[in-house]
């Protein structure tokens, strides 16, 4: 509640797009950097949310308060779920609320972490409806529910369609069908949710295809151990083996634990689908890693106790993590926040409409914090109108495009972010922006985290720095815009 955005990774570059969208037909610098043409896409989740919102509390506060709900909807959606199942809460419940913070939400994959907490509340519904046998009123129920899931995120939608096929064909095993009939019953029951079929097979035709499919077997374990990754790293590994420990020791007391069925189930299709699932998928990245929070949270939510001293016990254990764990987090947040906003105190120097070429000095990936700068150039947008390097312009993904064809490789995300050669080896440099970038595109130079100097160039010159930001201005003999 205290930062003036939520301090996440990709939300600045999203609250970026959340302004051009609302106010690129007012604004003729807005018009000569970027293209904005609405169309039904499977990412619009948060985007259409924040756009009624927008006129009354502008794109940053909007973004902040659709944006807060989204760790309450994933809470409401477990505990909904675990109740639909057998009408009881595992007492282990309450340690899987913190995973609404988990990796994908840190990182601000927004749109997936709406339509995943939106999935978890509609499976609740389904399985209910399923239980009360009121198979029809859920077929027609379900087809608009489907729609909408794929419209905040095609992820969430095809993670849905999995849970749903699943926790059907448990139901109808229960219900005495041999195992090839529940199968045939289970895949008629999800026809209902095929709709978002059709627009997909649109766009894929429109775009010419995939856009490439990119397996790291390695990496899955540190996906698996960053789960709850924050700013510390040995305290939220020590966090994430706790929650891992739980159903792990569940499993092994059998005389005083069980799992639920269908969730027990569900959690181990999720942790199947991690395993399955590639790093890179249809422009996407961490594909995988989206589902290691939602499959740990199912394996929690599925856990049941067989006597009242050990449900007690693990009641007290899973309260006392929630309470400390929700605490660090907003500790963490806070002080994400206090950095980001010292960067953004260069944005009042930069002129409306300018041209920036926006550069980062980042650690290498698997080094544990981030000082989350990646993306803070998306608030000088709503604030200033300006152009940058920093926003993602995959086709079929957003709907935002830049124009300034003249910018090369330094018109899109991730040509802002300079790696340590020795971890990404094909990386944006500092050096070799200063000596690549088009003087007639760029009339500025934004640095974070780079040491500070009067110049970079002959003709780039610093006006403005501060502890984290540097602006430079190229010469006027090189400025066009």
């Amino acid at each position: 509640m205290l930062p003036a955005f939520p301090p996440l990774v990709d939300v600045p570059g999203h609250i970026g797009r959340y302004h051009v969208a609302a106010a690129i037909a007012q604004s003729a610098a807005l018009q000569q950097h970027w293209a904005f043409h609405w169309r039904l896409i499977g990412n619009l989740g948060v985007d259409l949310l924040v756009m009624p919102l927008q006129p009354l509390l502008g794109p940053v506060l909007a973004a902040k308060l659709v944006i807060m709900t989204i760790p309450a909807l994933f809470v409401l959606g477990l505990i909904l779920l675990s109740r639909a199942c057998d009408g009881r809460q595992s007492p282990a419940l309450w340690a899987a609320f913190p995973l609404a913070y988990s990796f994908p939400f840190q990182f601000g994959f927004v749109n997936f972490v709406l339509s995943a907490a939106l999935a978890i509340l509609a499976l609740a519904l389904w399985i209910r409806l399923g239980k009360q046998r009121r198979l029809w009123l859920r077929a027609v129920l379900f087809v608009p529910v489907s729609a909408l899931l794929w419209t905040a995120h095609s992820f969430g939608w095809g993670m849905f369609g999995l849970f749903a096929f699943a926790s059907e064909w448990q139901r109808l095993r229960c219900a005495d069908r041999r195992h090839p009939i529940a199968l045939v019953f289970a895949c008629l029951a999800c026809v209902p949710l095929m709709l978002p079929i059709v627009p997909m097979a649109v766009e894929a035709r429109n775009s010419g295809g995939g856009l490439g499919i990119q397996y790291d077997w390695l990496a899955k374990i540190f996906w698996a151990l960053t789960v709850l990754r924050e700013r510390w790293f040995g305290y939220d590994i020590a966090c994430t083996a706790l929650l891992f420990t739980l159903p792990i020791v569940a499993l092994r007391q059998a005389r005083n634990f069980y799992f639920e069925p269908t969730l027990g189930l569900l959690a181990v299709v999720a942790f199947a689908t991690f395993l399955a699932l590639p790093r890179l998928l249809l422009g996407g990245a961490y594909v995988d890693a989206r589902m290691v929070g939602i499959a740990l949270a199912l394996a929690l939510a599925a856990i049941r106790c067989r006597n009242g001293s050990e449900e007690n016990r693990l009641a007290i254990i899973a309260a006392c993590f929630f309470v400390l764990r929700t605490t660090t987090t907003a500790f963490a947040l806070f002080w994400f926040a206090r950095g980001q906003a010292q960067a953004l105190d260069v944005v009042a120097a930069i002129p409306r409409g300018a041209t920036v070429l926006v550069v980062v000095n980042e650690p290498c990936r698997n080094f544990w914090r981030s000082d989350r700068l990646e993306h803070v150039d998306g608030i000088a947008i709503a604030r200033r109108d300006i152009f940058d390097n920093g926003q993602w312009t995959i086709a079929g993904q957003q709907l935002i495009a830049a124009r300034h064809p003249s910018a090369g490789t330094y018109r899109s995300d991730p040509s802002q972010l300079a790696y340590p050669t020795r971890c990404e080896p094909e990386t944006t440099t500092l050096p070799n922006a200063i000596r690549q970038f088009d003087r007639s595109t760029f009339g500025y130079i934004w640095t974070m985290d780079f040491p500070s100097r009067p110049r970079l160039a002959p003709d780039v010159i610093r006006v403005w720095s501060n502890d984290v930001s540097t602006l430079y201005q190229v010469s006027d003999d090189h400025q066009t815009r």
